[in-house]
């Protein structure tokens, strides 16, 4: 052994297991294969049959060509560079840019200060009020900003909430099978245990409630503390939208169970076969039917700016909101993101463009 590996404190045996345990295909051996390819007909374009690699390996619609909202990349560019929005400079912006275009950067910049600031940890007060009243417009029940929490993509809101589940090495959490390799791989460098539920196929991937049922029989007899179902919605990698009865289904199965419901709904707006029905909505009608019955359900639902007509992948913005916990774990949580100081202002405020898009009439509404 080199004396230069003799003095190095880190080596492969002696860091962190979990971290080495932590399996992320979607960023793994075939993604970095096709990478050294990309590499390779870079320096030799006739080193292979073909002349270039398409990574189909992650929901990536910009680097496939997909062409960003023009309303969207238009007031972010306002943002980034203000000055564009002064007096002397006005005019001339005006013949590059829409006038809602204008006075959506004005407000968002009134709003957050400055795209190169911290914000409010949770992601800033005005911006959470309209993803509020999105989702409010999209189920037809009132949303609390407060409890809305802005994070820099979905993934971020996941990574989040596990870490606050994740209490032991003992602690359960049901994912769906086929999955997005997120959940086993913040759970691997949690230390704490996939709970695999299949989906499926010949009932266009939907899921038993005899089979959740089962799988936490099983679970909890090998000593598992199950505390929380991870759902999919629609689904990815299938495609699939549960039905409402489904949802519903899953919603009494968790609130039986005392078991925590994480909806991660980032494909809500690529849905081509069914309908989309947010598990918030179905909560709260279930709630309405039958009073008191489902108040100790616990719901976050995720969202993210990556997916759908967006497609912003890059940009990092995202949001999740919570319903029904306990206000102690809510403070947790706060403190938890906290640590991280605050999501991308730039995405934050992009996640506001999502969620609050040009309307009919308005100059930048058929952009």
């Amino acid at each position: 052994m080199s004396s230069t590996l003799q003095l190095r404190s880190l080596n492969y045996d002696n860091i962190n297991p979990h971290v080495k345990a932590a399996k992320y295909a979607v960023r793994g051996e075939l993604a970095v294969k096709a990478e050294s390819i990309r590499r390779e007909l870079e320096q030799n374009p006739s080193s292979h049959p073909f002349d270039h690699v398409i990574f189909a390996n992650i929901g990536n619609p910009q680097q496939l060509d997909q062409k960003p909202i023009t309303f969207f990349r238009q007031v972010l560019s306002l943002i980034q560079y203000p000055d564009l929005l002064e007096e002397a400079n006005l005019e001339a912006a005006k013949q590059l840019y829409p006038e809602d275009a204008l006075e959506r950067a004005k407000w968002l910049l009134k709003s957050v200060k400055s795209v190169g600031a911290y914000s409010h940890s949770q992601g800033a007060p005005p911006l959470r009020d309209s993803v509020a009243k999105y989702i409010e417009q999209r189920d037809g029940y009132p949303a609390d900003p407060d409890s809305i929490f802005l994070t820099a993509g979905a993934s971020s809101g996941v990574n989040t909430l596990l870490h606050v589940i994740a209490a032991s090495p003992n602690t359960g959490v049901m994912i769906p099978i086929p999955q997005y390799p997120l959940y086993t791989a913040t759970l691997a460098l949690l230390n704490a245990k996939p709970v695999e539920y299949f989906l499926e196929e010949p009932s266009a991937w939907s899921t038993k409630v005899d089979d959740l049922y089962t799988v936490l029989e099983k679970a909890e007899t090998e000593g598992t503390d199950v505390r929380c179902i991870c759902v999919i919605n629609p689904g990815n990698p299938t495609g699939a939208s549960l039905p409402y009865d489904s949802i519903a289904d899953i919603i009494k199965f968790a609130a039986e169970k005392k078991l925590v419901v994480m909806a991660d709904e980032v494909y809500q707006t690529n849905v081509f076969i069914g309908e989309f029905v947010s598990f918030k909505k179905v909560l709260r009608d279930l709630q309405k039917k039958e009073p008191g019955k489902y108040e100790n359900v616990e719901l976050v639902s995720f969202h993210s700016t990556s997916k759908g007509m967006v497609g912003e992948c890059g940009q990092r913005g995202g949001y999740f909101e919570l319903v029904g916990f306990d206000p102690k774990v809510v403070a947790e949580i706060y403190k938890f993101v906290s640590i991280s100081l605050c999501p991308p202002v730039s995405g934050q405020c992009l996640v506001e463009l999502m969620v609050n898009p040009p309307k009919e009439g308005e100059p930048s509404h058929s952009l």
